[in-house]
């Protein structure tokens, strides 16, 4: 399934190394006019090879919009783009359907499609493919801020190295703003050095690193979701699992939740003027799968990624024998910085088109 949605509905097409990628997005409201300055500028935030701690692929990222605008308006039809991919290095896989790569997605394609997959650059599988996501929710968070909602990341840890975070119930629309600023983007600025320093070690040591990244939506009305298996959380979980290498989703204090009591995890009312607010939130803004009124707090685990130049074990299902395998090509020694824009654009599609239903 590459389509993503119910009212708003976004399907991803293409493969690593094919002449290229892109998406078909139905159920744009008609007379929306995107700032595609805005929509390029996100864009290139996740793109390859823009700084020290991406791969060295050299993608321009430059969306083609083949229907859907006229003069530069969404007309009411699906609106469908492209990116083509001009910098592959597919002799960099030979070889790697008979020696499946540890923790790629190499071996279960395999078996499930045979021959048949394309298994350059990862195809199907590839971060890659994040690109056209981050063209989609470009849009969604442009009309996301027409009704007053505000979608913002931060890489909240890298290995053992943790950002500041702001207090989830009273987080402020003016810290995710200058957070949008930072080509790294954390609240702390001597975390985000020790970041880079521990990704940087890693790559040195031919090695990856993973780490965390926490989403905030402000300004989503309570009342969005629906019990028991339409959930807020239950549809950002399965939206969010579609981003390569994500390895965990929470809201809130999340998993930290199980430590503690009830008195320290509950998260108390009380009147705001004429609305009700809490104390804490370490719900996250979600409450029986509806939203509460508070900040949507949204926690993604990246695993680290698993392309490293360490020789590595694996088996030949040519010869059925135990061997190893040094992979080559260009990879990120750690994804999470550019999984940063594909997790707002998730959450921001995911969160419009909860609202257009």
């Amino acid at each position: 399934m590459n389509t993503l949605g119910n009212k708003l509905k976004v399907t991803v097409f293409g493969q690593s190394h094919a002449p290229a990628i892109g998406c078909v997005i139905d159920g744009l409201p008609s007379g929306f006019a995107p700032d595609m300055e805005r929509v390029s500028a996100f864009m290139a935030r996740r793109a390859p090879g823009r700084n020290a701690w991406s791969t060295n692929r050299k993608e321009s990222d430059t969306p083609e919009i083949l229907s859907g605008l006229v003069e530069g308006r969404t007309c009411g039809a699906p609106v469908s783009m492209l990116i083509r991919n001009s910098d592959q290095h597919s002799r960099d896989y030979a070889g790697l359907k008979r020696t499946p790569r540890p923790s790629h997605a190499d071996y279960t394609a395999i078996i499930k499609y045979g021959g048949n997959y394309d298994i350059r650059g990862g195809g199907q599988f590839s971060g890659r493919l994040t690109a056209p996501l981050c063209f989609a929710g470009a849009l969604a968070l442009q009309l996301l801020e027409q009704k007053g909602i505000t979608v913002a990341a931060h890489i909240a840890q890298i290995e053992g190295v943790f950002d500041s975070a702001p207090d989830f119930a009273s987080v402020a629309r003016t810290e995710l703003e200058t957070l949008l600023k930072k080509p790294f983007p954390v609240f702390s600025d001597d975390a985000g050095i020790r970041m880079r320093q521990a990704i940087e070690a890693a790559r040195l040591d031919a090695d990856s690193v993973g780490g965390v990244i926490r989403c905030f939506a402000l300004g989503l009305p309570a009342g969005i979701g629906e019990p028991m298996f339409g959930g807020v959380e239950n549809r950002l979980a399965a939206a969010l699992f579609g981003i390569p290498a994500v390895r965990g989703v929470s809201f809130g204090t999340g998993f930290a939740a199980a430590g503690m009591r009830g008195s320290e995890h509950n998260d108390p009312f009380f009147m705001d003027g004429d609305r009700v607010s809490a104390r804490t939130n370490h719900a996250g803004g979600v409450l029986g799968g509806i939203t509460s009124g508070l900040p949507l707090v949204v926690n993604i685990a990246v695993k680290p990624t698993a392309s490293i130049a360490k020789e590595q074990e694996t088996v030949d299902l040519e010869t059925r024998e135990s061997t190893s395998l040094v992979i080559h090509g260009r990879h990120d020694p750690c994804i999470v910085p550019r999984a940063v824009p594909v997790a707002e654009a998730v959450t921001a599609l995911t969160v419009l088109d909860m609202l257009l239903e």
